[in-house]
C-alpha cells in the first residue's frame, strides 16, 4: 500500500505478538477518509519535538521505555505521540486539583525525576543505566502505592499522569493493534461474525492458547522481589 514501505507489514512492538502476520493496515481502505487520516498519521510523526525540550526528552524517553517495557526496536513512538498531543493542548480535559495542568505537570515531574537522579547518582536521569533509572522509577511507584507525596505532589497522581499518557499513546498506534489482534475502527465496515471466538475473515486467531495474565503476575512478583530494586523510599 502506498502509505508505507512494502517490507513494513505486520509490524509489532519489539517484533512480539500473539497474532502472526496480522496487519491491521490491510483494512485502511475500509475506513472512512477522516479515520484513515488520523490512524495513518500516527505512522508519520514529525522528527522534531514541539513541546518537550531536548533536556526533557532525555528524561522522558527512558521513563516511557521503562513504563511500557519497550526494550528493543521496533518501538511505538510514544514520546512523539505525547509531545504532539501536549503541543496541541489535547489533554484528558481534566486534571487533579492538587496538580498543575498536564503540560506543566509533565515538565515539573520530569525535572523532579532528573533531580532525584542527580541527588542519588550525580548524573542526569538520561545518563544513568537502566537499572538505576528503574530504581528511581520504582521509588515513585512505591510512594504512589503508599498514598504518599513525592516532591510536594501526591505520588499517585504523578504516576497516573505518566501511565495515562503512556498507555493512551501506545495503544493508539497500529503496531500495538497488530500485537493484540485488534482489527481497527469498525466504522463504516461493521462486523459480520459477532460472538465468542468468532473471527472476521480478515482477523487472525491467537496462536498461543494461554492466558497471559498469570505469567504477567509472576513477572511482576519477580520484579518486585529483585534485590536490585530499592527497599527505601525517597521524597523530595
Amino acid at each position: 500500500m502506498p502509505f508505507r514501505p512494502a517490507h513494513h507489514r505486520a509490524v509489532t512492538p519489539q517484533g512480539r505478538g500473539r497474532f502472526p502476520d496480522f496487519d491491521v493496515l490491510t483494512q485502511a481502505d475500509k475506513w472512512d477518509q477522516v479515520t484513515a487520516g488520523v490512524v495513518l498519521g500516527r505512522l508519520a510523526l514529525p522528527t522534531t519535538l514541539s513541546f518537550f525540550t531536548v533536556e526533557e526528552m532525555a528524561i522522558a524517553q527512558p521513563l516511557l521505555d521503562l513504563l511500557l517495557a519497550q526494550d528493543d526496536d521496533p518501538k511505538v513512538p510514544v514520546l512523539e505521540l505525547i509531545d504532539s498531543r501536549l503541543a496541541a493542548g489535547e489533554t484528558d480535559g481534566w486534571h487533579y486539583d492538587d496538580m498543575p495542568a498536564d503540560g506543566q505537570a509533565w515538565r515539573d515531574s520530569l525535572a523532579a525525576l532528573d533531580g532525584d537522579a542527580r541527588d542519588h547518582y550525580g548524573a542526569g536521569y538520561g545518563d544513568l543505566g537502566t537499572g538505576k533509572q528503574a530504581r528511581l522509577l520504582q521509588d515513585v511507584q512505591d510512594l504512589a502505592d503508599a498514598a504518599e507525596h513525592w516532591h510536594g505532589r501526591p505520588a499517585g497522581h504523578v504516576w497516573s499522569l505518566w501511565t495515562r499518557y503512556a498507555c493512551t499513546a501506545f495503544y493508539s498506534h497500529p503496531w500495538a493493534w497488530n500485537e493484540m489482534g485488534f482489527s481497527g475502527p469498525a466504522y463504516p465496515r461493521g462486523y459480520l461474525n459477532p460472538g465468542v471466538n468468532a473471527l472476521e475473515r480478515y482477523e487472525v486467531a491467537d496462536h498461543r492458547d494461554v492466558d497471559p495474565v498469570p505469567f504477567a503476575e509472576r513477572v511482576e512478583r519477580a520484579r518486585r522481589a529483585d534485590s536490585d530494586l530499592p527497599e527505601g523510599r525517597t521524597d523530595g
